[in-house]
């Protein structure tokens, strides 16, 4: 009886005395202390409240709380996407979020599984920024026109690519041999090329992105000038699969000019992806050049074993009088080109 006549007394009657007075007339100093208070809990709830919705909707960290994503995180933090929240590019429908908070309350997983190709972000949120935002535009790269719009390739299957040490989590930048998830069989060999990147070739700054002459140049000519040309162009090959200078230095130097006949390709002669046809042999020259055997006397040197190239010195081609005095003359006496034919 004590606890409830104490009850009455400290709880109850100045409840009953401020309902008293509320009922009664209001001075303006109660009126203006009531709308302060009526403020601060309205104005003050909803800013707590709107905050809380922020921190739990677009904050990382309280993502983090619950994820098991600190790696994640951590790559986040120095990534190009750094001002993008989770949820910009993470989007999950209400019965996949209730699936993940039943999988997170019950099983309690350590790990994350592995993704096994599975599409983590649609490419339709990467197109909101890198389409139709400000983000850089991918609607003017050739590897894009190919790969995106035209084979309709999600990004992540090139742009998301994460080892089993969770290396390469929101790099975003391809992995050297990217392409060969789908384009099997295509390894480089030959002397010094089979450790290159597949972008160290092949290049957006062609309409087939194969490699130009020019690029070729890049590692395979004396003039620097090529090399700080093509850099210039700030295309992605040289932006950030550009070979390092010791194997350009390391890399064969060919005598080239623009007056030279068969202004070729490279690759059309060397096909650097086909074992044993890095460098083209005399019957790769005759696919094209069959009929030269009944051409002057180029069937009496080729049946003596000679290689198209003791003659015709590659990239050059053309046998002038000043090379025909060099050349010619270590099998016999100098004569003119021209009697050849």
């Amino acid at each position: 009886m004590k606890y409830i006549d104490w009850v009455k007394e400290k709880v109850c009657s100045p409840i009953h005395a401020l309902w008293a007075k509320l009922r009664g007339p209001l001075t303006l100093k109660g009126k203006l202390i009531i709308l302060s208070l009526l403020f601060v809990v309205v104005f003050g709830g909803g800013f707590v409240s709107y905050k809380f919705y922020d921190f739990t909707q677009n904050n990382p960290k309280f993502c983090v709380g619950c994820h098991l994503m600190q790696p994640a995180y951590d790559t986040w933090e120095t990534s190009e996407h750094k001002s993008l929240t989770c949820h910009d590019c993470h989007h999950l429908t209400i019965p996949e979020q209730n699936q993940l908070l039943i999988s997170f309350v019950l099983h309690r997983p350590e790990s994350v599984p592995e993704r096994h190709g599975k599409v983590i972000v649609n490419s339709k949120y990467c197109n909101e920024c890198h389409t139709e935002g400000d983000a850089k535009r991918i609607n003017t790269s050739m590897f894009h026109a190919r790969h995106v719009y035209m084979e309709q390739i999600e990004c992540t299957m090139c742009h998301g690519e994460v080892g089993q040490d969770k290396e390469g989590l929101h790099s975003f930048l391809p992995t050297e041999k990217f392409c060969l998830k789908c384009h099997g069989g295509k390894v480089v060999h030959g002397e010094g090329m089979g450790g290159l990147a597949c972008l160290n070739c092949h290049t957006d700054r062609t309409h087939d992105m194969k490699p130009g002459r020019r690029k070729c140049l890049y590692c395979h000519s004396a003039d620097p000038t090529i090399r700080k040309e093509l850099e210039a162009d700030g295309t992605m090959d040289v932006r950030f699969f550009k070979p390092n200078p010791a194997l350009v230095k390391k890399a064969t130097k060919i005598a080239y000019t623009k007056t030279s006949p068969m202004q070729l390709y490279c690759y059309e002669c060397h096909k650097p992806h086909i074992p044993g046809k890095e460098k083209p042999k005399i019957a790769d020259c005759l696919k094209c050049h069959g009929v030269v055997r009944n051409v002057g006397k180029h069937k009496l040197h080729l049946n003596m074993g000679m290689q198209c190239k003791d003659c015709h010195k590659p990239h050059l081609w053309t046998v002038t009088t000043a090379s025909a005095k060099k050349q010619c003359t270590q099998c016999h006496a100098y004569k003119s080109p021209k009697s050849f034919l």
